[in-house]
């Protein structure tokens, strides 16, 4: 497991840092306070990945078009 705070990991380090953490749990080989360690890691991991593709969904559905159909730039997001 990576030391790295999972709030300044982008997306794709999350996401490959989580397969590792899977893959390590499914081998069995792993005492059991390390397994939920590990799987406390997991689920924050998941949790981190889901809200930047939440992020990136909703910065997409923002997108604005001009009237010839082109990307015209992003309005604003709500908060």
């Amino acid at each position: 497991m990576s030391d790295t705070p999972i709030s300044e990991m982008n997306f794709e380090q999350a996401m490959a840092e989580l397969e590792s953490v899977v893959t390590r749990l499914e081998g069995s080989q792993v005492a059991l306070d390390d397994s939920i360690a590990m799987y406390e890691r997991g689920a924050a991991l998941k949790a981190h990945c889901e809200a930047k593709l939440k992020a990136a969904e909703e910065k997409v559905a923002k997108i604005t078009f001009g009237t010839d159909g082109q990307p015209a730039g992003l309005t604003p997001l709500e908060s």
